[in-house]
């Protein structure tokens, strides 16, 4: 059911009380405006500068206070929709509050109070009285609809020249997914202002502004994706070989077949050794948006406001499907130690967390990685969380090898010109991430004596490297200790170096 036809019976069952959280107001009125009229309700709005007004008409005397407004519903002998805009402030205030819970409690029949807020949560003394009802983000008709009205609109005003045909037209929308429609329009209108023309070459610069967008409070960030894909990582190939296999779950072949598009995976392991890597790589591969949720950003100051950040944030991650999800370390953001000292906040948003991970919809494939599994909440380890648990080792020989193949050649060196026998020798229990310093450490030696690289340069940086695995060879051993029986190998081999 869309937005309308769902508020249409919520009015006409009777619901006296609904906390409405839409963070687009014009959008929420169309919508409401539609169902009040399909319901043959008359409709009253009333917001802290211009009091209570019916629908289209001047403002009532005495009504910019709520509970003005409320005295001169309570005198009305008939039915309506009564909408209070933005009224988070206005329910901290206990007596207001007690008015409001006291007119939906006598309201007579057909008469409904409608609180809007973007990040209206529900009292606890309405609790069992009001629903909450909360605005989707927009389609991809909607936003498809808008990006077609929108250049409509410029092109008859003549206030730009569109040269966009429809095909691009719909990648325009499709950029600016995640979005509510008031900041896509913005966008677009910017977009033409810089040079009088909407075309092909805006897009680009359409993903750009929305990464800012996205960015502003920290938890969403979009991220360039990998050049290369999959194939430019070296080892993992288990893992590699997993996600191939899934990325076709995406399809509407696998649809059609009675497959479920893949949700997730959690990489657990040593750091440096391609989790991260992985991410960014993946989403090239399956030519979706890569976009990083960050979940100790969520956390703010203000009552409810981390939750609210964390509902902003999966809705726009939801609209912005098919996307892949990048949470890198986990553990920080919902760390089994956080305690009820912060009034419970932490563990309300790991349970919204939680309850996405599980309800989630669309394509939405989440790629969680962890470096101190002791740390995370049990919660996060139940199955169903994720497809699959990989543990992420260190790289064994022939995986070193690929490794260190693959920074040579993308540092233009031919790989052939090496003895990387000996260097894979001189490596046990490097990660990858050291063996691309060695790598690039030894380019650096060579520089510095105006020579061309060579083996020796190589050797030299890989003996003067003290590696993790000898650094921290106690918390690598407990990982491999609790990988076993609870998790896949990410690699066919892992490294032998055991501190």
């Amino acid at each position: 059911m869309d937005a309308t036809g769902d508020l249409r019976s919520l009015l006409i069952s009777r619901h006296y009380l609904i906390l409405a959280r839409a963070d687009d107001e014009t959008r929420f009125m169309g919508y409401l405006r539609l169902a009040a009229s399909g319901a043959s309700l008359p409709l009253w709005t009333w917001s802290a500068t211009r009091g209570l007004a019916r629908d289209g008409q001047s403002a009532q005397p005495n009504t910019t206070s709520a509970a003005g407004a409320i005295g001169f519903i309570a005198e009305i002998d008939g039915p309506g929709v009564f909408v209070f805009h933005d009224v988070g402030h206005v329910l901290e205030d206990h007596a207001t509050l007690r008015a409001f819970k006291e007119q939906a409690l006598e309201a007579i029949q057909a008469q409904t109070l409608v609180l809007t807020g973007a990040d209206i949560v529900v009292p606890e003394e309405l609790r069992g009285l009001a629903l909450l009802w909360t605005l989707e983000p927009p389609s991809d008709t909607e936003v498809y609809r808008l990006v077609s009205e929108t250049m409509e609109e410029l092109r008859t005003r003549h206030f730009a020249e569109i040269d966009l045909p429809q095909e691009r037209a719909r990648e325009l929308a499709e950029s600016l997914k995640g979005l509510s429609l008031p900041e896509a329009q913005r966008l677009i209108l910017r977009a033409t202002l810089e040079d009088g023309r909407l075309g092909a070459e805006d897009i680009p610069r359409m993903r750009e502004a929305k990464a800012e967008l996205l960015a502003e409070d920290g938890v969403l960030s979009l991220v360039p994706t990998q050049d290369g894909g999959l194939d430019h990582v070296g080892g993992l190939e288990n893992l590699k070989g997993w996600l191939t296999l899934r990325g076709r779950g995406f399809s509407p072949e696998a649809k059609s077949y009675g497959l479920d598009p893949p949700r997730g995976v959690l990489l657990i392991g040593v750091p440096g050794c391609g989790k991260s890597l992985v991410a960014k790589t993946l989403a090239r591969t399956w030519g979706m948006p890569l976009v990083a949720l960050d979940p100790g950003a969520i956390f703010g100051s203000f009552v409810g406001e981390s939750e609210a950040r964390l509902r902003r944030a999966l809705n726009a991650i939801e609209s912005m499907a098919p996307v892949v999800v990048w949470v890198d370390e986990i553990e920080k953001g919902f760390a089994a130690s956080a305690s009820a000292r912060d009034g419970g906040v932490s563990q309300r948003v790991l349970g919204g967390f939680l309850r996405w991970l599980q309800e989630r919809h669309g394509d939405v494939f989440l790629v969680a990685t962890c470096n101190d599994v002791e740390s995370l909440p049990p919660e996060l380890l139940r199955r169903g969380r994720f497809d699959e648990t990989f543990f992420v080792d260190l790289p064994g020989p022939a995986e070193r090898q690929a490794i260190l193949r693959l920074h040579l050649a993308r540092r233009h060196r031919d790989p052939g010109s090496f003895d990387l026998a000996t260097l894979v020798t001189l490596t046990d229990g490097f990660s990858g991430a050291e063996l691309e310093g060695i790598v690039v450490g030894a380019l650096y030696r060579a520089f510095a004596s105006a020579r061309e690289l060579e083996d020796g340069f190589l050797r030299e940086e890989a003996s003067e490297t003290v590696p993790l695995s000898r650094t921290r060879a106690e918390d690598i051993a407990r990982l491999r200790a609790w990988s076993q029986g609870r998790s896949v190998l990410a690699d066919r081999a892992v490294g032998s170096a055991e501190g």
